[in-house]
């Protein structure tokens, strides 16, 4: 059953689009009914509206906490058009039917976000009659339709303008958002009060409300479905978030790349960039200057760099756009916080994949993080703190004969950040604040060492090592000194650690126990 609409109900905080839509309701002969705010705001643009207390004959009172809770407002919205013995009751009562509800609720979260906010004034912004109207509205959605968000508007009109109703698809679909609605804004009312309490690390309960920002072409692979979902409360840098100034959509792979080359890029120091391949990075490499660090970081690995993605901690510019076009390099999205005008015109017109390359916008980085990092698993969810900030470096401890000089100690710092974020077993050689070689994903810790010697190669003299976790057998330092790495750094803790010194101190090389272990499963 469509039943036709004689009568809409009008309250909303969000005006937005709010006029046009009311006129077209009235030139299709429909009455509107409103109340305070929103009766003054049509009537000012010249829309007839019949006011609820008038309708009612029970004033709004107790400074607007109490104007729509009435049988009958809520007796019109709740009839079944079908029942006779509903439709009596309305007759008898002298009830008019509302088969359109429109409806959404007081900024809770937008007045919370403000800073300096009393819990007083976050009270008076929780919707009472509100959240009523629209669970009334969408519960009987079987006649009534609920325009709980502005985007609603146009196809409601539409259709109320063809036949004079809405369908019952679009009711049904209306209050299914309805309730997602109101269910979001419980839980962020909610949630305020929990923050208001002495936090816990691991509360009780977790609740998790994301937004799906877009379905993607597949997953990890052709046959898998995929999409990306927005998490409203997070904020800072991130790529759901992100502006895309190039490039066709990202790919699943993609986002997780980019996503591990921006958390290595914002733990560089000074001028970072981040070259990744499958999730780890196959260069690294902080300078001076933002044009340097991404050639010494492409320079780590230039096979494994083909078809790659970067991250930077600062600005593109046209210096490195420059770099990045030369011929033979192929990139597939960049992540930064921003693009000056030139590299954007250099990038997306000189090198051969210009109208491929994704340009993603991230903004400024911020020193807000995410709390927690989350793990799907079946059955449930692993949640844990995050491993983001720098290490106190009191903490560290110099275990062997041979001491470090300030020039190893600086590349040891740098290597340090670039292994926290190489999956497990990781192993990195860095010279010249760059990434030269990595061995990462390997059952075996001296299998990761083998590899990231071999992927340095003649570079290998000179460099520094860093392991993710401690070595639990001196083999790796035998390896390591033929080599010719000069120092090395690594959590310590275990229970060969002595061994793994005497044999650093055999072959005269200085060792750093950070005493903190950085492993990336």
């Amino acid at each position: 059953m469509n039943p036709s609409i004689k009568n809409a109900l009008i309250s909303v905080s969000d005006k937005l689009g709010l006029v046009d839509f009311a006129r077209g309701l009235c030139a299709c002969g429909i009455t509107v009914y409103s109340t305070g705010g929103t009766r003054k705001h049509l009537e000012g643009e010249g829309i007839a509206v019949r006011d609820v207390s008038e309708y009612t004959g029970f004033p709004e009172m107790m400074d607007g906490r109490l104007k729509t809770l009435h049988p009958k407002i809520f007796g019109g919205i709740l009839c079944r058009h079908d029942r006779e013995d509903d439709m009596r009751a309305i007759d008898q009562h002298r009830i008019e039917a509302f088969p359109l509800v429109v409806v959404n609720l007081y900024p809770f979260e937008a007045t919370i976000a403000k800073s300096g906010v009393t819990m007083a004034e976050a009270i008076e912004q929780i919707d009472i009659g509100g959240p009523s109207l629209v669970r009334a509205a969408a519960k009987n959605h079987a006649f009534t339709a609920i325009a709980s968000r502005p985007e609603h508007y146009a196809e409601i009109l539409a259709q109320i303008e063809a036949t004079g109703g809405t369908t019952l698809e679009l009711r049904q679909k209306l209050a299914g958002e309805a309730f997602a609605h109101t269910a979001a804004y419980d839980r962020a009312i909610s949630d305020y009060f929990e923050s208001q309490s002495a936090p816990e690390a691991f509360p009780a309960t977790m609740r998790l409300e994301l937004k799906r920002e877009e379905v993607l072409r597949y997953g990890e692979n052709p046959h898998q479905e995929a999409a990306v979902y927005s998490n409203p409360r997070e904020v800072g840098a991130n790529l759901v978030t992100a502006r895309q100034l190039n490039g066709k959509g990202l790919s699943y792979n993609n986002l997780l790349d980019l996503d591990s080359a921006l958390a290595i890029a914002r733990g560089l120091p000074d001028c970072g960039v981040s070259v990744v391949k499958h999730n780890n990075p196959c260069g690294a490499a902080s300078s001076d200057n933002i044009a340097d660090a991404c050639r010494k970081a492409m320079d780590g690995d230039p096979v494994s760099a083909f078809g790659s993605v970067l991250g930077f901690n600062q600005p593109v510019d046209a210096a490195a756009a420059e770099y990045l076009s030369t011929p033979g390099l192929f990139v597939e999205a960049i992540a930064a916080p921003s693009f000056s005008a030139e590299a954007v015109e250099i990038l997306t017109s000189k090198p051969k994949w210009k109208a491929n390359v994704r340009l993603m916008q991230v903004g400024e980085f911020t020193d807000r993080r995410p709390p927690l990092q989350t793990r799907w698993i079946e059955g449930g969810l692993l949640v844990q703190g995050t491993d983001f900030g720098d290490d106190p470096e009191v903490e560290w401890t110099v275990a062997t004969k041979a001491q470090v000089s300030p020039e190893l100690w600086a590349e040891l710092k740098f290597a340090w950040a670039v292994c926290r974020y190489v999956k497990s077993n990781a192993i990195v050689l860095c010279k010249d604040r760059a990434l030269i070689g990595a061995g990462a994903g390997q059952m075996s810790r001296v299998d990761s060492v083998e590899i990231a010697i071999k992927k340095a190669g003649e570079r290998g003299p000179g460099s520094v090592l860093a392991s993710d976790a401690f070595f639990p057998f001196p083999d790796s330092i035998h390896e390591a000194a033929k080599a010719g790495v000069a120092a090395l750094i690594q959590p310590g803790g275990s229970k060969r650690d002595q061994e793994v010194i005497d044999a650093c101190d055999e072959h005269g090389l200085p060792m750093i126990f950070t005493n903190r272990r950085h492993f990336r499963h």
